[in-house]
């Protein structure tokens, strides 16, 4: 185990908490706490811990309701139920709703820890160096929806089941598909990536497996399709949905029989491969629709991850656009340091209906026009084709203006709410009510500093 590894700690005794934290340090692990399961998913906003250990009965939401809710999000983190009121009709329970183990108190401390070790251990993503980021390079975030997934992602890279990409256009779906290939052991194989949209109909076939001498007009020699080059490696199908009917047969035989058939062969070629696809569209309306086979639509969607379009993960875009300022200033050897604060509040609240591939094509126009270090709101502005001057109706100004207002305070105080409603001169019930009413949570401002009072009734 190592201090990357974190462990969170959920029970409304607090002294039970500080002596399972001091145990769990000692064998090094790093280790949050929470007195509560609402407390825990307050927590579970900004950050992901590798293990849960909860107490099963707590005032409000119990362990099995912090299971539940935890497990909507993240099906594969394990969590370890504690209890003092170890009941067999409690430990069946907790046994039928997935929770990893179940332990009853009093217990020894170092079965607790052999617990967390075995929970670790068993995950081929946490049992690796969790210094090795290097499979998921080119997917920033600070998101965590996003770090969920990449884990399952990296779990799931170590099967060899068939994943099914969802997700808006722009949001990165063959980045996860090529994160996968460099996660599994066909990392030192091909990774080939097609977009079935992209490709006319009778070149898709011929393109993906292959075609023979005198196949058709043109063939004048045997050419290997991507499938066969592939081999050993991974596929990566974009736009899956795209797919004509007659090629989906041909694929369907490719994941259930491992062959392929080139274009006019009479023998087929055994191949091994992975195939990962994605898609934006809703291919269970194409299968209603008859559009898409039911059959290869079950042997595709063997896993599925959905990527969070931009607008859901808005953290990431100050991290995003940085990135790429930085590295296109860099190519084009221009000294342009960052967004103007202006600039950068601008592109944090707009929605990105073309995710993240907008913002990248966004940062690259507005590198290229800057005349200066910074680059300034107008250029945004010009690139988000929005006018500068349109007034807003009061109600809304006001709207944004306490938005404004109170993420100030928030980042001044670090999240200390009895502090900032000190400076905004109200009392604290009043500004708990404000951050509610803009969905503000002071914990995404903290910096590791102990956890305030519970927000009052």
């Amino acid at each position: 185990m190592n201090k990357s590894q974190t462990v969170m700690l959920v029970d409304d005794d607090t002294d039970l908490l500080r002596l399972l934290s001091m145990r769990l340090q000692a064998s090094g692990l790093k280790v949050v706490t929470a007195t509560s399961a609402e407390e825990a998913l307050a927590m579970l906003g900004t950050s992901r811990p590798h293990v849960i250990i909860t107490d099963l009965l707590m005032p409000g939401l119990d362990g099995l309701a912090l299971f539940d809710r935890v497990h909507q999000d993240d099906p594969a983190l394990p969590i370890i139920v504690l209890t003092a009121h170890g009941t067999i009709p409690d430990a069946v329970k907790a046994t039928r709703h997935g929770v990893f183990e179940y332990l009853t108190k009093p217990y020894e401390p170092s079965e607790l820890v052999a617990l967390v070790k075995r929970a670790l251990t068993l995950r081929p993503d946490q049992a690796m160096d969790g210094a090795d980021e290097s499979w998921r390079s080119g997917i920033i975030t600070a998101n965590p929806r996003m770090e969920t997934l990449l884990s399952e992602a990296r779990l799931v890279a170590h099967s060899e089941a068939s994943v099914l990409i969802k997700g808006e256009s722009g949001t990165g779906k063959e980045l996860v598909a090529r994160a996968i290939h460099q996660a599994s052991p066909r990392r030192r194989q091909p990774f080939i990536a097609v977009n079935c949209g992209a490709i006319p109909e009778q070149l898709l076939e011929s393109e993906l497996f292959g075609h023979v001498k005198g196949a058709f007009t043109g063939a004048v020699g045997e050419t290997k399709g991507i499938f066969q080059s592939a081999d050993g490696g991974t596929v990566f199908l974009d736009e899956i949905g795209d797919m004509p009917a007659q090629l989906q047969v041909k694929l369907l035989r490719v994941l259930q029989d491992g062959e392929v058939r080139p274009v006019g062969a009479s023998r087929t070629v055994a191949v091994n491969l992975r195939i990962v696809s994605a898609t934006h569209q809703d291919l269970e309306s194409g299968v209603q629709a008859g559009t898409f086979r039911e059959d290869l639509y079950y042997r595709l969607n063997v896993v599925t991850l959905e990527l969070p379009p931009l607008r859901e993960r808005r953290e990431d875009i100050p991290l995003l656009a940085n990135h790429y300022l930085k590295e296109l200033a860099g190519k084009a050897r221009r000294r342009i340091n960052a967004f103007t604060p202006d600039a950068m509040k601008l592109l944090v609240s707009y929605d990105w209906p073309g995710n993240v591939r907008q913002l990248a094509n966004l940062v690259e126009q507005c590198c290229a026009l800057t005349t200066s270090p910074l680059v300034p709101a107008s250029l945004v502005l010009r690139a988000l084709h929005e006018k500068p001057d349109a007034l807003l109706p009061l109600a809304d100004a006001k709207e944004r203006f306490e938005l404004d207002y109170l993420t100030h305070l928030l980042k001044l105080t670090e999240g200390q709410v009895a502090e900032a409603a000190r400076m905004a001169g109200r009392n604290r019930t009043d500004f708990y009510r404000l951050l509610q009413k803009h969905h503000l949570s002071p914990v995404l401002f903290k910096t590791g500093s102990a956890p305030e009072p519970d927000e009052p009734d």
